[in-house]
């Protein structure tokens, strides 16, 4: 059934899901009981791994597929092909200055606190796990320039089998240039296209049903496996970072939203939900389709968010790149390796291009620091077992702060593009009930992402609506 662009079609359901119905609450209520067993009874969080490790294995699943479909559709359906390159060059550039502007906030937060002072670890007697030798390994053979050549797949099935989102996207740009040039013999293919997206989006609305017991069983694990001593151990590195992490987005992030006329504390709650999921599973990734499309809903252009959001997840890391600042700093510190506030400004300009050569590999955050320290020689690689084993309790906060900053910067871009509709963003921050964004279809924007928004009415059949409605009181699905 269509829709039509007129806010006045719309009349919001007066029934609202209550607090006890919503995703977000379970979630938290799962938090807090994976946090209990694991404290309680450790065995048994341990063995809830398989749970968590599951949903994240079937989250990731559809990550590959909602990339691809979203930049190729997006890309497709562009008049100008010229913009969609500006929007590249754009999100680079604010990404790159990013990057910067978060790893000097790890060094000035490490430099002012200096919590590595008087651990005295000997590099040579420290001894790694196989894990860290795995890391060290891949760190010191990863070459800064490996993420270029590693952009081409080996095959087009590969990137989605591998989960690698980098060449993922390299196709679906190739594919979404490549429709577009065609012309009108492609519109089959291009309606196929979101055909297909409005599907997979389908498949993850019953996905994400199963967050609850996702987020359980995660966090179950981790406190079941490394224990409570593992956190407090170190808990003043753990709690400088958090600090820092909060520091840079209230401060930082906050003020690009400001200059965008925007609240950043508004825009949190906009995305409780995902930052929820993200606390439990201690992973973005599961978080990036609802990202997309709360953005699109909270007035971003469609082809702004497919190309900003996903390019994002591999190179705005603002979280990661806190993270890597301060535990070269503190390592450097904790085996008496001083460093010049010159020789610091090098290490930063080494991760610009190492975090680059480990975006989109399993435990790159660790591949990125090993491989900085190997290049510049004067930190000891072996140093990162100080932190391996606090790692986990701090992934999390890297994230969290990845994942926001990648909201703010899918902002910023599309207002430097002119593709914000700022108005509209700022009402939906507020919990305002609006229609979906005009040019939008049913079948385009998934109603179920967004649980508490308004149902449609058209003119032409509001006493249909009326019997419908109960049924998307209850399940918030689209009308077909």
């Amino acid at each position: 059934m269509g829709t039509t662009s007129s806010t006045a079609s719309y009349q919001p359901t007066t029934v609202k899901k209550p607090w006890y119905k919503q995703l977000y609450f379970w979630v938290i209520v799962a938090i807090v009981a994976g946090i209990g067993v694991g404290w309680l009874w450790p065995s048994t969080g341990e063995a809830m791994e398989p749970i968590g490790t599951t949903f994240i294995t079937a989250m990731k699943m559809l990550i590959g597929p909602i990339v691809f479909l979203t930049i190729v559709g997006g890309i497709a359906s562009v008049a100008d092909l010229k913009k969609v390159g500006l929007t590249g060059i754009k999100a680079l550039t604010y990404f790159q200055v990013g990057t910067i502007i978060a790893m000097l906030t790890g060094l000035v937060a490490i430099n002012i606190f200096r919590l590595g002072d008087g651990v005295n670890a000997d590099a040579a007697s420290l001894e790694t796990t196989d894990s860290a030798n795995s890391f060290i390994k891949a760190g010191e053979e990863k070459e800064w320039w490996e993420f270029i050549t590693h952009l081409v797949p080996d095959s087009v099935v590969g990137p989605f089998v591998e989960g690698d989102i980098l060449q993922v996207i390299f196709l679906a740009v190739i594919f979404g240039v490549a429709i577009n040039a065609v012309g009108q013999i492609s519109d089959p293919i291009r309606d196929a296209v979101e055909r297909l997206t409005a599907v997979v989006f389908k498949v993850l609305s019953f996905i994400m049903k199963l967050a609850p017991l996702g987020a359980f069983g995660a966090m179950a694990f981790a406190i079941g496996k490394y224990g409570v001593s593992t956190l407090t151990s170190l808990g003043s590195l753990i709690l400088l970072f958090y600090a820092t992490s909060a520091l840079f987005v209230i401060v930082v992030l906050g003020s690009v939203m400001a200059y965008l006329r925007l609240n950043i504390f508004r825009m949190l709650g906009f995305f409780k939900e995902e930052l929820l999921l993200i606390l439990g599973t201690s992973t973005a990734e599961p978080a990036l389709p609802g990202l997309m499309r709360k953005l699109e809903y909270a007035g971003v252009k469609k082809t702004t968010v497919g190309l900003v959001v996903p390019t994002g997840y591999s190179f705005n890391l603002d979280g990661a790149a806190i993270y890597l600042s301060l535990a070269a700093l503190y390592i450097a510190q904790a085996t008496n390796t001083d460093l010049t506030i010159a020789q610091q400004l090098g290490l930063l300009g080494v991760m610009l291009l190492t975090s680059k050569g480990a975006a989109g590999v399993a435990g790159g955050g660790f591949i990125a620091l090993t491989a900085t320290l190997s290049t510049l020689g004067t930190i000891p690689a072996a140093g990162i077992m100080l932190i391996f084993g606090i790692d986990k309790f701090m992934s999390e906060c890297r994230a969290l702060v990845n994942f926001i900053g990648n909201a703010v910067a899918t902002l910023f871009v599309a207002k430097w593009n002119h593709e914000l509709d700022v108005d509209r963003a700022r009402r939906v921050f507020a919990g305002e009930v609006l229609p979906p964004p005009e040019g939008d279809t049913e079948n385009d924007f998934d109603m179920e992402v967004l649980e508490h928004q308004p149902q449609p009415v058209t003119a032409r059949s509001s006493a249909v609506h009326e019997q419908l409605q109960p049924a998307t009181q209850s399940s918030s699905s689209s009308h077909r």
